[in-house]
């Protein structure tokens, strides 16, 4: 077979996260997929990848063994890769940077799972602030208790702060503003003031400032070397007394220990927490026991319609690379120059 009508070999670990890729990939004879497994252990499977010109990677950086996580080690192991694709929004296992280095393109799934992940947090707000978990846990226990000591609080009209007006924070803020006509503001130096209006949200330059005017602040950013310990103690102390904490983002950007420290002072009500440092977390980890804490396990996107959607997006973004097209959501657009050139020496035609 030539090089001009070989297929695109794209590799990926086990699984992928919904059928959904492989019925998209199958429609397009310029794709091939393969499935790699540790059933020989990891260097067997890397034996595979080296193979490939596309990667389809895990995002969850604990589900996917370290060796394969996309770093500068892996892709010198790699010299025929020229896409990695994260199957979600998040790319914790995959280093921009060191794609950019390698000329690899890198995408991304953004906006795939934003209404899941924009009603999880929604619905972690109403049960935080009516008490659900509480309640529930009390009612399980057999303690009697006198309704009135499970008194909440609406979220109509409350002032709600998002950190990252993206995909997920713009429906987050859509939803707020249309069914409980909240004062939604805004945290993302990224995004001007004109951009954040017209997503529905006031821009607040300062974090501490936007904090310490907020009911509930929502956290919608990635994990980068910026947000990274964002939310550590000084920000909990910014936080307006008696407000409520919601993360449907990543672990790391908030710091767990402060956290802790913060709800048992009763500086913050109460948090729901669907991200964590480690995923998931050790049976004995303090949050997990605080009854004004509710938590997921890093579900807040893994509904049907979503991990649909997702895969289906990634399947397209392989269909338009195979094609000599650049597919949208490219993380690193610096390298799309370098990335020309190295596929058209790989594959003997150009890509625009």
């Amino acid at each position: 077979m030539s090089a001009s009508a070989a297929r695109f070999r794209i590799g990926y670990l086990i699984k992928v996260p919904h059928q959904s890729f492989l019925d998209t990939a199958a429609k397009d004879p310029a794709l091939e997929v393969v499935r790699m497994t540790l059933d020989d252990g990891v260097e067997a499977a890397l034996k595979v990848l080296e193979t490939c010109q596309g990667y389809y990677v895990r995002a969850s950086r604990d589900e996917l063994p370290k060796p394969m996580h996309v770093h500068d080690e892996l892709l010198a192991r790699l010299p025929n890769l020229l896409m990695a694709a994260s199957q979600g929004a998040g790319y914790d296992t995959i280093e921009p940077a060191a794609c950019t280095r390698a000329g690899v393109l890198l995408v991304n799934q953004a906006g795939g799972n934003a209404e899941a992940v924009a009603e999880h947090a929604v619905g972690m707000m109403l049960s935080l602030l009516k008490r659900f978990g509480e309640c529930h846990a009390a009612m399980r226990e057999g303690r009697a208790q006198r309704r009135e000591e499970f008194m909440g609080r609406n979220l109509y009209g409350k002032t709600v702060g998002i950190v990252g007006i993206g995909n997920v924070g713009t429906r987050t803020a859509a939803i707020l503003n249309a069914a409980f006509h909240c004062r939604v503001l805004a945290y993302d130096p990224y995004v001007d003031a004109a951009t954040v209006a017209d997503r529905g949200a006031e821009k607040i330059d300062d974090l501490a400032t936007m904090l310490g005017q907020c009911d509930i602040v929502s956290l919608h950013c990635p994990l980068t070397p910026e947000s990274r310990a964002m939310m550590a103690a000084n920000a909990f102390a910014a936080m307006k007394p008696g407000s409520v904490l919601v993360t449907t983002a990543r672990g790391s950007i908030h710091d767990e220990m402060a956290l802790v420290a913060a709800l048992k002072s009763g500086h913050i009500a109460a948090a729901g927490l669907d991200v964590w440092e480690q995923e998931p977390p050790p049976g004995d980890h303090p949050l997990l026991s605080m009854p004004n804490v509710i938590c997921t396990q890093h579900t807040a996107g893994v509904t049907h319609e979503s991990r649909s959607m997702i895969t289906r997006i990634a399947a397209e973004a392989f269909s338009d690379f195979a094609a000599g097209r650049f597919p949208p959501r490219i993380i690193n657009p610096e390298v799309k120059a370098r990335v020309a050139e190295r596929y058209l020496a790989a594959l003997g035609r150009p890509i625009a």
